[in-house]
């Protein structure tokens, strides 16, 4: 790596909070993010966020958003007028809040509750200007179920629960994907046990599974709205996997690159909105690593030993990793408005301003 030409991570902003923060999304089109988490008293906090010059401003506190912690939270499924944003909390609630009205207690203008315990992840789709289809909401919960909604009716569209003759699993990562017409759209999840599950949302089946051997923190598209090209998986033991969608051998299926990195838990990995080759991890020491995907000059290559068709992976290039904080980072978002611009959260009670520089060239 030249470390001369490589982007640098610079911290813009700052600020320590009274609550710990567990995930962080901006909002589309503005200079604001929203971080989650839980208070002291074991409330559900929703704050708001605004870049103002050389401060990071609180522009909205909700200590008491829901009367339990609120562990994820997602624009994905909201139109970018709207501004709602959908959150899980440690109860297995699913609700909604309305950030148009600022500067009051957030309108809830949805809430259901089908996870029995916590809702450790959640991911939404069909929101903003792109995306073809039915706004709607993935939520994976302590229960091992991942359930679908569409936020406009009360019970779930779509359920996938764990098989009846085994333990339930703990589900800890979704992801929507292959959303490139009004009709395809499947739906990707993490387990603790290491299961990495692809499930077709038109037929309601698993299209494909794999074990990584450890618990799967984070599962991500590198596009949500493209025919499905690379999908990343980070896990407990600091290693994350690259596996390459675009040709499924019938036994072995996809190909994949498993990397180490951070020396500890990787609990993230978040693809650059603006070039979905470069992506961040984020690590249990602290650390943010930039990556750039390297692709080879053929995506595939006959099977050794069948002669089928299978894929062929690149490399993923270290651009640059720095240890930003003493405490694990548990949230990163960036902008989709301005390349290299990206909030975080970490267990230190700090939420932080990101600009990573040079990415355009890459």
């Amino acid at each position: 790596m030249d470390t001369t030409d490589a982007p640098q991570m610079i911290e813009h902003l700052r600020k320590s909070v009274s609550f710990t923060p567990h995930d962080t999304k901006w909002i589309p089109n503005s200079a604001r993010f929203v971080s989650c988490g839980i208070s002291a008293k074991g409330q559900g906090v929703l704050n708001v966020y605004q870049l103002d010059r050389q401060e990071l401003k609180s522009i909205h506190e909700e200590t008491d958003a829901v009367d339990c912690g609120i562990k994820c939270c997602t624009f994905g499924a909201s139109r970018v007028q709207q501004r709602h944003v959908a959150v899980g909390d440690y109860n297995g609630g699913l609700h909604i809040f309305d950030l148009s009205q600022l500067g009051t207690t957030l309108p809830k203008i949805y809430s259901v509750k089908e996870h029995e315990g916590l809702v450790n992840c959640i991911d939404g789709i069909g929101g903003n200007s792109i995306s073809i289809g039915a706004p709607e909401l993935a939520t994976g919960g302590k229960d091992g179920i991942v359930r679908v909604w569409d936020p406009r009716l009360a019970d779930p569209v779509l359920v996938f629960e764990p098989e009846t003759d085994t333990a339930s699993r703990d589900c800890w990562s979704v992801c929507f994907g292959d959303a490139f017409n009004a009709s395809d759209r499947c739906l990707a999840a993490g387990f603790d046990n290491g299961d990495v599950k692809l499930f077709d949302m038109r037929t309601n089946q698993i299209r494909w599974e794999t074990n990584v051997s450890n618990g799967v923190t984070s599962v991500e598209f590198d596009r949500n709205d493209v025919e499905m090209n690379k999908l990343l998986a980070t896990t407990l033991e600091s290693n994350f996997y690259t596996f390459d969608l675009k040709t499924r051998h019938p036994k072995d299926g996809f190909s994949f690159l498993k990397e180490t990195a951070h020396r500890s838990t990787i609990w993230l990995s978040r693809s650059l909105p603006q070039n979905r080759d470069i992506f961040c991890t984020g690590g249990g020491n602290g650390g943010l690593n930039i990556y750039k995907y390297v692709y080879p000059l053929e995506r595939s290559q006959k099977h050794p030993t069948d002669n089928l068709p299978m894929g062929k992976m690149g490399t993923n290039q270290l651009l640059n990793s720095r240890v930003v904080s003493t405490q694990p980072v548990t949230s990163f978002d960036w902008s989709p408005d301005k390349v290299g611009l990206c909030c975080l959260s970490c267990l230190d009670q700090t939420v932080r301003v990101y600009i990573i520089t040079k990415l355009e060239k890459y």
